[in-house]
């Protein structure tokens, strides 16, 4: 008997093919899944999915690493946790969920995003120089029926795959009861890693779709210095207890001045694929949070060498990688504001992203489908893209005039003391500045890589 969370799947596909499909991945995935992908691509659904599996057959014919990438997921993930998460995240999230998404954004004039980052708690059990949440808080919660309830709407909307932050979300007393109750969801989780013993990963393991992305900053000195002595061992041993129960995690760094050469290093991106990470997301570093400091942000030259770095690691590692500042190409430019995703905050405000913290309505008493209508949010989707050079996506930190404009057109609070400091006075200046000198950096590389992409297409023909 299949499990309830791949429902969605065997009625997108059709029951027969979608657990053929399975049994065939069970049997011998790594002789089979290029079978597999073209029994989907056979399958009655939609072109557009058609062409995603023509997307992925090409890609495993051309890239070695795609193909041992997946492998890798077919044979280090316990079985459950195939069952859930990896169909809840790519059947039911994106083949099933997206064109629902595309539907209810039509019928109410507003767009419906593919995930919804909650912060069920913002208690934390360390104090991480530098925090983006820093400032946010210590003691603020949603209550299990709140979380219960956005979870249920998103379903509604065509949303299954929920992102969870804080503070610590493994201090969320009822992270367990949540996860079980929503099978059919995938839920993936931004967290410090500390709290994940045995027990944990047991009933992770057990529900089958949740996903742990334990925050590092690189090595032992790096990670220890910003979070405290022995988390960097902490997180070690917590990364072999997922393996060992074929979790499925990744891993999250915050990009600085300091350590972006060693977190892209092939020594780290293989030491993370040995612990068995499966994905990794790039954050740089923004000054706000807890004691900004605008020395950490990244250079032109390091931002650019990152970006070249990222798109070399996925052609050549078996990992997933992704930088959410200079992946804007890959994601049509900024994801915040309801466009792709948004943040809702312990205390129940909704803010365009979680970095941007300013928000114009809250969850408490009101329904998803009211505050995704929200002026804010609008008035991102009337600006976006902020820029066409997909280089330069972020409104805070590549475009601030544009985010000054929408707070100013716009009814928002912000969400803690101190959270307009980014936006007027010194630290816009100095903000201001960065952006200049990285429009010049970016222009020119994007120009250029235009270039390259036009001179392969005509060799094409």
């Amino acid at each position: 008997m299949m499990p309830k969370s791949m429902d969605l799947g065997k009625r997108f596909f059709g029951e027969k093919i979608f657990e053929k499909v399975v049994n065939y991945l069970k049997k011998d995935p790594e002789a089979n899944i290029y079978r597999a992908v073209e029994m989907v691509e056979k399958a009655p659904v939609a072109e557009q999915h058609k062409e995603y599996a023509r997307d992925i057959k090409k890609s495993m014919e051309t890239n070695p690493a795609i193909r041992q990438y997946i492998h890798r997921i077919l044979t280090e993930l316990d079985e459950n946790v195939q069952n859930h998460f990896m169909v809840n995240f790519f059947v039911n999230a994106s083949l099933v969920g997206l064109p629902r998404q595309m539907k209810t954004a039509e019928e109410l004039g507003c767009n419906v995003p593919y995930t919804i980052l909650i912060d069920p708690t913002s208690n934390c059990n360390l104090r991480c120089t530098g925090c983006w949440a820093g400032e946010y808080s210590k003691h603020d919660s949603l209550s299990f029926e709140e979380v219960d309830r956005i979870v249920t709407e998103a379903k509604d909307l065509g949303i299954y795959f929920i992102v969870m932050s804080g503070g610590e979300p493994f201090m969320w007393p009822h992270l367990e009861k949540l996860c079980r109750k929503h099978s059919d969801v995938a839920f993936m989780l931004y967290t410090n890693g500390t709290l994940i013993d045995e027990d944990t990963a047991k009933w992770m393991k057990e529900a089958g779709n949740i996903s742990p992305a334990i925050s590092i900053e690189g090595d032992r000195e790096t990670t220890d210095l910003r979070r405290g002595d022995g988390v960097y061992d902490a997180i070690m041993e917590s990364m072999d207890i997922l393996k060992n129960n074929g979790v499925a995690f990744g891993f999250s760094v915050t990009a600085t001045s300091e350590n972006c050469e060693k977190i892209f290093s092939d020594h780290f991106i293989d030491l993370m694929i040995d612990k068995g990470a499966i994905y990794g997301w790039s954050f740089h570093y923004i000054p706000i949070g807890s004691e900004p400091d605008f020395t950490k942000m990244l250079s032109p030259t390091q931002r650019v060498k990152m970006a070249e770095r990222v798109r070399e690691i996925r052609d050549t590692k078996p990992i997933m990688v992704a930088d959410f500042w200079n992946d804007g190409e890959l994601t049509g430019g900024c994801i915040a504001g309801g466009r792709r995703y948004f943040h809702i905050n312990a205390r129940g405000d909704v803010e365009p992203c979680a970095f941007v913290h300013f928000a114009a309505d809250t969850i408490k008493g009101k329904s998803l489908k009211e505050v995704l209508k929200n002026p804010f949010f609008l008035e991102y989707r009337k600006h976006h893209p902020f820029s066409e050079n997909m280089l330069r996506p972020c409104p805070l930190i590549d475009r601030p005039e544009r985010m000054r404009s929408m707070v100013s057109e716009t009814e928002v609070y912000p969400t803690h003391e101190g959270a307009d400091a980014i936006l007027y006075g010194s630290n816009a200046e100095q903000i201001d500045r960065i952006a200049e000198t990285w429009k010049h950096t970016a222009d020119e590389k994007w120009a250029e890589w235009n270039e390259l992409h036009s001179e392969r297409e005509t060799e094409k023909v």
